[in-house]
C-alpha cells in the first residue's frame, strides 16, 4: 500500500466521522450543539475535498 493510498483513506475515514459527529451534534438541542454541528460540517467539507484532491493527485502519478 503506497503513502497515497493510505492519506486518501485516511481523508475518507476523517470524512466519514465529522460527518458522524455532525449529525450527532445536530441531534441535541440548544445553540452551543447547533455551533458546534456547523463545524463538524466545515470539517466534512474540508476532509472531503482532501479525500477528493488526493484522488486526483493518484490518477495523474
Amino acid at each position: 500500500m503506497s503513502i497515497l493510498t493510505l492519506l486518501v483513506l485516511l481523508a475518507v475515514l476523517a470524512t466519514i466521522a465529522s460527518l458522524t459527529l455532525g449529525i450527532t451534534s445536530m441531534a441535541h438541542d440548544g445553540e452551543v450543539a447547533h455551533r458546534n454541528s456547523a463545524q463538524w460540517m466545515v470539517a466534512r467539507v474540508t476532509f472531503q475535498a482532501a479525500a477528493f484532491l488526493l484522488i486526483l493527485l493518484a490518477l495523474f502519478v
